[in-house]
């Protein structure tokens, strides 16, 4: 019996959950790229893709997302068990 691949663990900013009262700041997801993973965070929170996502699809420009500490696209494969951080841009002068 073939085993199921390990769930990404995506991991939200309080920024962003504070939008969805019910969502968790981790969540386990599973995806072989960084547009599967935002497919099926939309499906456990409904409407977030639209706080990830903007036209094109792209990631928001305020928004960085890392795959196991690299800097990722859309495009970007997420490993069996990898680590996915949403984080938002910060900025300062």
């Amino acid at each position: 019996m073939a085993e199921s691949p390990r769930p990404a663990i995506v991991h939200l900013p309080r920024s962003l959950v504070a939008l969805f009262p019910d969502a968790p700041r981790r969540i386990e997801v599973t995806g072989v790229t960084v547009a599967e993973v935002v497919d099926q965070l939309d499906r456990q929170v409904p409407g977030i893709r639209t706080r990830l996502l903007d036209a094109g699809p792209v990631i928001r420009t305020h928004l960085n997302v890392f795959v196991a500490g690299a800097r990722a696209t859309l495009e970007t494969p997420v490993p069996p068990g990898a680590d996915v951080h949403v984080i938002p841009a910060v900025s300062g002068g």
